[in-house]
């Protein structure tokens, strides 16, 4: 008897103590986001870009815009190479600021302007520039400047391949204060053969050859990128040669209107 009451007992014990152990609930902890540092540059994203000299700079902006400051010239009587050197000056050869974010290579701020506009510090803080859409704009605005304001009249009584005079009648006119304005112009077209672009314009024989053997001279590696306008050439025909739309053409050259020159230079690639 006293077994069994032993054995019940015992029974009961065990019973009771399964019955009173309590489930234990875990908890995960969560994964935390893992983020990938962001690539530096010239560290391991790609090939780093190479870093171009002051003279590759300047060439790559007169071959691209050599072509609209000769319809200039044609259209309004500007000598090219002072529209090349003043856009090299005013511009920093196109790395300025307002060419880069408004296509203004010549400075020319608001006044009565009623299209797009950005504001910079210049003499005063928070002075209004003109924007514009396409560079070749600010070409034409440049022009409409010099033709129509009558202290700029005299430099059209200037003979047009005599980029000298036009250099210093540009500081006499007050387009600048500075006193050293056109030696800075003179020194830029020398430098850069750019009155080889007025010849062009004024039709003067024998300059032909040595222009092109200047400018490929003077562009080097970056010759391979350009095409040089050849009598019969066409938009579409040089499009084509280079598999090209027109349009992607006279955008890479930022052109609007459809006149070839022989002797011009297009970026191609």
């Amino acid at each position: 008897m006293v077994k069994k009451i032993f054995l019940f007992l015992l029974i009961a014990t065990l019973i009771s103590c399964g019955s009173s152990k309590s489930k234990i609930q875990t908890t995960k902890k969560p994964v935390g986001w893992k983020y990938s540092k962001p690539i530096q540059n010239g560290s391991g994203g790609g090939a780093a870009s190479k870093k171009l000299s002051t003279s590759e700079i300047v060439n790559g902006y007169v071959a691209q815009y050599n072509s609209v400051a000769m319809g200039n010239m044609k259209t309004y009587g500007i000598p090219a190479s002072i529209i090349l050197a003043q856009g090299i000056l005013e511009s920093g050869a196109g790395q300025s600021d307002l060419a880069v974010n408004a296509n203004n290579h010549f400075g020319i701020k608001c006044h009565d302007w009623t299209g797009d506009k950005i504001y910079k510090d210049d003499d005063t803080a928070n002075e209004c520039f003109r924007k514009y859409k396409q560079a070749s704009e600010s070409y034409k605005d440049h022009a409409m400047v010099l033709t129509g304001k009558n202290r700029y009249a005299k430099l059209f009584t200037l003979p047009k391949g005599d980029y000298k005079a036009w250099a210093k009648g540009l500081r006499e006119a007050g387009y600048a204060t500075d006193p050293k304005y056109p030696e800075k112009l003179i020194n830029y077209i020398e430098t850069y053969n750019l009155h080889e672009y007025d010849n062009k314009v004024l039709g003067k024989a024998g300059k032909k050859e040595e222009t092109k053997v200047l400018v490929q001279d003077d562009f080097g590696s970056d010759q391979a990128n350009l095409y040089e306008i050849q009598k019969g050439d066409t938009f579409y025909s040089v499009s084509k040669k280079f598999n090209l739309t027109v349009e992607e053409l006279k955008q890479k050259n930022n052109l609007t209107d459809n006149t070839l020159s022989i002797g011009q230079k297009l970026i191609v690639k």
